[in-house]
Order: C-alpha cells, then structure tokens, then sequence
C-alpha cells in the first residue's frame, strides 16, 4: 500500500488548532488551522434583515469567503479588482452559508444578520471544509455576545456543524486531503455533518474512473471520524472563550 506524503494514517486529521478572538472588533471570530491551511472568520451582526425578510420576524445568517493573493502558491488577482466574484467563490460562499443556517433557529434569531467572513489567509487543501468548522464557532460566539448584552434570551443554535474533505487516493481511502493529496486523487469528497450524525451536505466528485457504493461508505467512515474529533476542537475554543468573556453555557 502506497503511504500518504504526510506519512499520515489514512483516518488522521492534519494538526487542527481554532484560536477564538483573533479579529478583536468582530462580535465572534477565530483563526482555523488545519495543517498548513489558515482560515480567519470573523462574525459581524447587523440589526436589520435582507428585503425578502422583512417583517417575517426571522433572521438571516450568511457568508463570504474570499482569498489573499499570496495564500497559493502563486499569486492569484484580487477580485474585488476584477470587479466580479469567480463562481468558485460564490459556491463556496453559498455552502457556508447553507452549513451555518442549517443548525440555527432563524425565528429565534428575530430580525438580524449575521455575516461570516472567512478569508483564508494560507491555502493547503481543505479551505472550504476549515471555513464551515471555523466558521460555527465564530457565529456560536457571535450569538453569546448577543446573550451577553441582553439582546438575546439564548443561544439559537440547535447543532454542531462541521465539514472535512475525505478522497481516493493511492493510499486509499483517507481523511482530510492536503494540496498534493487534494490535486491527484481519483476521487474527492466534501462532508458537512452535525455532531448528532446528521447530513447537512456532501459534494462528492469522481476525478477519474467512477468509484462504488463500498467505496463512498469508506469515505463516509472516515468523514465521521474526522467531524467528531473537529466538534470537540469546536468545543474547546468555545469553553476557551467563554472562560476569558464570561459567556453563557
């Protein structure tokens, strides 16, 4: 069996890290590390809702995403220079977005925004996938805020969500591809997924030949593995928060 170019185990992470407060002005925010990926989220809230939510009593909770110039290899434009969004950032934008109204109870919210900004800072496989996990926490945090300051009675959040990248490799099925594992796998799979087992997304992608049924369960395994060891690194910058702000539990 071919070994991974990490040395990695095929259900290991990449070393995570999730430092809360790191954009000290955001109402919630933390700078993500998986691996040699970099990601900061910052959470701002706005008390006002999107036209088509007026007056309905719900909010609204969305996201953008977007990279340095240097965070690749090369340098890539900026594209608020282009004056347009490539559609890769659009989709990737809209998936945080889903992911993260997905666990929150919108109603409860009442009429407020919530905008999740996750600029990747160093991209090395994986930006999408640590941008959702990053991403939770910053709202999480944004929203104790929120208690903290009376504007709301509790936290409106009804799940964990996180997402992590699984593939077919030469070394088989594996967990959480870096760049190089990412640009040569025969197939590749982004799995956003709550803490209590549900399925919020999957974007699967045969790169090569189709792979089987048996082939995407392996995947799956592996994607349960990986999301239950980024739920607790979720937890343990929320506790870590909470201790130094005060928040609620």
């Amino acid at each position: 069996m071919v070994t991974r170019p990490s040395g990695r185990a095929s259900d290991a992470l990449r070393p995570v890290s999730i430092e809360p407060g790191f954009a000290r002005h955001a109402e919630g925010s933390v700078l993500i590390r998986m691996g040699g990926t970099e990601v900061l989220c910052a959470a701002s809230v706005e008390s006002r809702v999107p036209t088509f939510l007026r007056g309905q009593g719900k909010g609204w909770v969305t996201a953008e995403y977007g990279m340095l110039p240097r965070a690749t290899h090369s340098r890539g434009s900026r594209e608020a220079a282009k004056g347009k969004q490539s559609g890769r950032t659009q989709e990737i934008q809209r998936l945080i977005g889903r992911s993260l109204r997905a666990v929150v109870d919108l109603k409860a919210l009442g009429e407020m925004s919530i905008t999740v900004d996750c600029d990747v800072l160093n991209a090395d496989g994986g930006t999408r996938c640590a941008s959702i996990t990053g991403a939770w926490v910053a709202l999480r945090l944004a929203l104790e805020t929120l208690v903290r300051n009376r504007v709301l009675a509790g936290v409106p959040l009804t799940a964990q969500v996180a997402a992590v990248s699984c593939g077919l490799t030469g070394a088989g099925a594996v967990l959480d591809l870096d760049y190089d594992e990412d640009s040569n796998a025969a197939a590749d799979a982004n799995f956003v997924l709550t803490e209590a087992g549900g399925i919020v997304e999957i974007q699967g992608t045969a790169e090569q030949a189709p792979f089987s049924e048996t082939q995407f369960h392996d995947l799956m395994r592996l994607a349960r593995i990986g999301t239950g060891q980024l739920f607790a690194a979720q937890r343990e910058a929320v506790e870590a928060a909470l201790g130094t702000t005060g928040g609620t539990r």
